[in-house]
């Protein structure tokens, strides 16, 4: 350990959080299907209105993920109780390596950066393990570096940008993990969902999963029916979203396809 550099005393780093319980594999499966612009407005319909992530876009078009969420906050560099100006070496011994040892199959890391322009938070070799480790997918609310090793990994990740500043180079230091974190404006508990795609990444309580399931599982397969009357030349304001007759109408049509009548 890289005494001089390391943390100091004043405040023990890293800072851990409490055990957490996460997400039920049965619950990530059933939202494999949801899109996040689903989950965020059937959550906002649901009285719950900051899901989505504020910031952090795909790195590559088309990823897509759902896992249950690890958590790892960064805060800002005081000199006297963490920096990094003992290089990388020190970040050895902070919540961004400790971190990575806890990754499980099919967690998804959600990251409080701050929106720093200027902190790499991950880059080839910490996704790269990473990944070894079974982990789904990266939400950060700040930038990695190392950006073309990293998209050959094929580590689904949402970020703001990309820098060639390593994690503690600059204003931030990786403070603590399995805590709450706010990223992109949004509250991410341990444990909590995680749903990401083109449209970015949404954050779904994980005490809402069941309720958001059983309502967007409705949503999506009516969306489908008004996909296909809409494509068949029907009227916009008669099937999206359903009117009575035309509700009427999807059901007989989710009951048995082929008794549905032509537009």
């Amino acid at each position: 350990m890289d005494t001089e550099n390391s943390p100091s005393a004043v405040w023990p780093l890293p800072v851990r959080g409490e055990p957490f319980q996460r997400a039920d594999a049965d619950h990530i499966r059933r939202m494999d299907a949801i899109s996040a612009a689903t989950a965020c407005a059937k959550l906002h319909s649901m009285g719950v209105t900051r899901t989505a992530v504020q910031g952090p876009t795909p790195l590559e078009t088309g990823s897509r993920v759902v896992g249950s969420a690890l958590t790892l906050q960064f805060m800002p560099q005081r000199e006297d109780v963490a920096s990094g100006l003992g290089q990388e070496y020190v970040e050895r011994d902070t919540a961004l390596w400790a971190v990575l040892e806890t990754v499980q199959p099919g967690d998804v890391l959600v990251v409080q950066a701050w929106g720093s322009a200027f902190t790499g938070c991950f880059g080839d070799m910490l996704v790269r393990y990473f990944k070894r480790r079974g982990g789904a997918g990266i939400v950060v609310d700040g930038r990695i570096r190392d950006a073309a090793r990293v998209r050959q990994l094929g580590v689904p990740i949402w970020c703001t940008g990309t820098t060639p500043h390593y994690a503690s180079q600059t204003d931030l230091f990786p403070w603590a993990y399995d805590v709450p974190v706010a990223a992109g404006g949004v509250l991410c508990l341990p444990g909590d969902v995680v749903v990401a795609d083109d449209d970015g990444a949404v954050i779904v309580p994980s005490g809402k999963a069941v309720e958001l399931i059983q309502d967007a599982e409705d949503h999506e397969d009516w969306e489908s029916f008004s996909r296909m009357r809409l494509e068949q030349g029907a009227r916009l304001s008669d099937y999206y979203p359903l009117s009575p007759n035309s509700r009427a109408e999807y059901e007989l049509w989710r009951d048995d396809p082929s008794k549905a009548p032509s537009p």
